[in-house]
């Protein structure tokens, strides 16, 4: 009896032997989006937009931290297109970055299908067309990613969760607005602001665009998906406890309202304890001559009566605004929402290895307006930046490094060329980045691929003895910052994700024209621990359309 169980021992062990491991993907999820054109009128004038599956605003993505989101984007438009995922860190992909330094863009009447993953970035995202004009006319929508049930955040599950996109918006046509632009003009003031791409006429007869019940809590995403315009956004009647910013969890401070600068979100907690009838949330412009207003209606579920006339009132001046910046602070206390693996608990005590200060200008080359970056105004070329480095191609079109670190100080005022604008980036290295802005506008500035520690903002030049008064212990981690007329802003981070990463103005007019440049981050030992090889499935264009590819990394 003992040899049989032996034998049948033996045997079990040999199966086991032969059978290969199971190896458990993270879930995924799969989308088909056909992006056309189609009649909307958002401000009652009928104009062309761009929709998803037939949406304006797009499709909201509701992802899980972890997961693999798959999406297949169908171009019906007329031209090629591309869509960017602000915020989503694409860690070893920068692949699927959806810019025109990273990606060609997808033909008309054609496909090409995205996968990237969502990682350790617990928080409100946006994605947006990055071709020609098209943000112009839609094609954006929401992504949120959720924290998986294992992982805990700071705050009780909401009611529901709701996301608010607002933005100023023109009544022109996208490529009425890309004609301006290719002519020398800029694009002027906007016709409006939209709020979830509507602006309630508080006639009586608008639909809410969320409900509440009485008591209950719920979780806001609002994000500035506009071209342009810093706006302010605010409910009536409710106050605003902030918990997340851009994939971090914030100190739980709570607000009025909320300035919101272009690109940027911001997750709040709002308590339905008023009186059950209709409120009005208000998004308008801040630092403009004239303000604009968008509204939207919140209803109680037990409520009868229409929302109050009396909107209130928007701060005024930017001094507000950078006082508010002030208030942000990263929760420390948080189990969740860490940038991890990059930067560190302790950043403030890492040692700087490279400063960088970036000044924007704006001017005429050749007769036309261009915005420049320390005195060049960036251009993409046929070829994707990351496409010629990754090839080896020799005659690329790009040079490494074409702007100083730190430009002259009257330097980077005058003069302005154009050109592909690179900075080769050490692996791994801690940088201090400096934003200055010597104009009379705001800037908003965003880097992809990472999030970075927004550490100060403050009004005049910088120097370097500006960083006594950096916060180095709970600035919020972000991948977005404004910089204030006249002022500079100040962000620390490691360049730990090898790939090829797009820094750009997120006022669109201002990128369109060149207000853009890019960071390569080169692994030495091209290795797929550090960077995934290009996807299969990846368009080829430019010079490298019929070149073999070069030898894959391994590990």
């Amino acid at each position: 009896m003992g040899e049989v169980v032996t034998f049948v021992l033996l045997l079990c062990i040999s199966a086991a032997a032969l059978t290969p491991p199971v190896r458990g993907e993270d879930p995924y999820l799969f989308f088909t989006w056909n992006v056309t054109y189609g009649t909307i009128a958002p401000l009652g004038v009928p104009q062309q937009g761009i929709l998803i599956n037939g949406e304006f605003p797009g499709p909201n993505i509701n992802s899980t931290t972890n997961n693999n989101i798959v999406v297949n984007v169908i171009n019906n438009l007329d031209e090629p297109f591309l869509l960017t995922w602000s915020g989503i860190q694409h860690r070893k992909n920068s692949w699927q970055d959806g810019t025109l330094g990273t990606m060609c863009p997808i033909p008309p009447r054609t496909n090409y299908t995205y996968h990237f993953q969502v990682k350790d970035q617990i928080g409100s995202y946006i994605y947006y067309p990055t071709t020609a004009m098209h943000r112009a006319a839609g094609g954006f929508g929401g992504l949120r990613v959720n924290s998986r049930l294992l992982i805990p955040v700071p705050y009780p599950d909401p009611e529901d969760d709701y996301t608010v996109l607002i933005g100023d918006w023109y009544t022109k046509s996208h490529s009425t607005l890309r004609k301006f632009l290719d002519t020398g003009r800029s694009l002027g003031r906007p016709d409006g602001v939209l709020i979830n791409g509507k602006s309630a006429k508080g006639h009586g007869k608008d639909k809410p665009l969320f409900l509440m019940k009485p008591g209950k809590t719920y979780k806001y995403r609002i994000c500035n998906v506009g071209l342009k315009n810093s706006l302010n956004f605010r409910i009536q009647g409710h106050n605003m406890k902030l918990v997340e910013m851009e994939g971090s969890h914030t100190v739980q401070n709570t607000y009025q309202s909320l300035d919101i600068h272009v690109g940027q979100c911001m997750a709040v907690l709002v308590t339905a304890d008023q009186e059950p009838k209709d409120y009005f949330m208000v998004a308008s412009t801040r630092f403009t001559k004239s303000v604009l207003t968008a509204k939207g209606i919140i209803h109680y579920t037990n409520g009868k009566d229409p929302a109050s006339s009396e909107i209130p009132e928007a701060p005024v001046g930017w001094a507000w605004s950078l006082n508010q910046f002030r208030t942000f602070r990263w929760n420390l206390t948080s189990s969740a929402a860490r940038p991890n693996p990059q930067g560190s608990y302790h950043y403030g005590a890492i040692n700087i290895t490279r400063t960088i200060k970036l000044v924007n200008t704006a001017g005429k080359v050749d007769g036309k307006l261009r915005y420049a970056v320390n005195g060049i105004s960036h251009i993409d070329l046929p070829t994707p930046l990351k496409l010629a480095e990754y090839y080896g191609v020799k005659n690329r079109g790009f040079e490494y490094n074409t702007i100083p670190d730190i430009p002259p100080i009257h330097g980077a005022d005058h003069t302005i060329t154009t050109g592909s604008v690179v900075l080769n980036m050490t692996f791994r290295n801690f940088v201090e980045i400096i934003f200055e802005n010597h104009e009379k506008s705001i800037q908003s500035w965003h880097l992809d691929g990472y999030s970075f520690f927004a550490v100060a903002i403050e009004p005049g030049r910088w120097t370097p003895e500006r960083r006594m008064n950096y916060n180095l212990l709970d600035a919020v981690s972000r991948h977005t910052v404004q910089v204030f007329p006249k002022s500079w802003a100040a962000i620390l981070l490691t360049f730990d994700n090898a790939g090829m990463w797009n820094i750009r103005s997120e006022v669109a007019e201002r990128r369109y024209l060149g207000q853009q440049l890019y960071a390569s981050v080169l692994s030495p030992a091209r290795s797929l621990r550090d960077e995934y090889n290009i996807p299969d499935n990846a368009l080829l264009c430019g010079i490298v359309k019929d070149l073999p590819k070069p030898p894959p990394y391994t590990v």
